[in-house]
């Protein structure tokens, strides 16, 4: 199980983060311009109110500090790979996702580092563990920021061997996603166990908030139907496996998997679940074409 977390996680982070960058062109830079007040909010929504709510969840529940800072650090991951796809079951603007969820991958490599740490002394205090910022920022770059510009240059350079190989890396890194969650809650089980009645509901409650949420805020700032379920969904499916990886580092421990990781493995299996309850909603409830 050492081995499972110390080198399969990391590579399971490397594929899933490649297989973001095939999805990426150019073009989903530039519609940041285009889509200016969209943008702004789900890039708001995702810096500010996300953690906000964690934090508020996290005080309400009085979780743990270790539960209570893995809550934050899952609420300091970017949007998750997978949130493109349910957009576009969901039939929202796949084209805002996709923007979203790149723009927001690359910036949690500057943004994350800090705010961990900063969540770390007020959850933890003196009992903090000691890490640098700039060597997180560093192991966070080297694994998401590098594989997904590496998947863009694909695609930029050799776009027909992207879309060839898109789908079967795209399934890979979803089969390798459940694995990794599978196997870092397996790992210590008992702990978890322990720990669920009150982490569970915690959880629960901050994706369905975080998704409501984003519904509420696309709304009030007048944008189209399929621009709030696009931001709804990239408030609320997170990159667990990041969230999973980060909550090793800054334990410095990768077995028995630290409670710092639990939020994030218990948060990417539920929300996959309230996540496609979600899609069902709104393409029921699509106005007759």
């Amino acid at each position: 199980m050492d081995i499972f977390i110390a080198v399969f996680l990391p590579l399971t982070l490397v594929v899933i983060m490649f297989s973001l960058g095939l999805g990426l062109g150019i073009e989903d830079f530039r519609r940041v311009v285009l889509q200016p007040k969209a943008f702004a909010i789900g890039t708001a929504t995702q810096i500010v109110v996300i953690p906000l709510v964690a934090f508020l969840i996290a005080t309400i529940f009085r979780l743990p500090p270790e539960l209570a800072l893995g809550l934050m650090i899952l609420s300091f991951c970017p949007s998750g790979v997978t949130s493109n796809f349910l957009t576009k079951l969901a039939q929202g603007d796949v084209a805002l996702a996709v923007s979203l969820t790149g723009v927001s991958s690359l910036t949690a490599v500057l943004t994350m580092p800090i705010l961990v740490k900063f969540a770390a002394e007020y959850f933890l205090g003196t009992a903090a563990p000691d890490f640098s910022v700039l060597g997180l920022g560093l192991q966070v770059f080297t694994i998401t920021a590098i594989p997904t510009i590496a998947g863009i240059m694909v695609r930029h350079f050799a776009e027909g061997l992207a879309e060839r190989i898109e789908k079967p890396i795209s399934n890979l890194a979803t089969a390798m996603f459940v694995l990794v969650v599978v196997g870092a809650l397996a790992s210590n089980w008992t702990l978890f166990v322990e720990n669920l009645p009150r982490l569970g509901p915690s959880v629960v409650l901050l994706n369905v908030s975080l998704m409501a949420l984003g519904l509420l805020l696309a709304y009030l700032f007048a944008l189209s139907r399929a621009q709030a379920t696009a931001l709804s969904i990239e408030t609320g499916i997170h990159n667990a496996t990041l969230g999973i990886h980060v909550g090793t580092i800054v334990a410095a421990q990768v077995a028995p998997l630290p409670a710092l990781s639990f939020p994030a493995g218990v948060y990417g299996i539920i929300m996959y679940f309230i996540g496609l309850a979600f899609v069902y909603w709104r393409r029921r409830s699509a106005p007759a074409a």
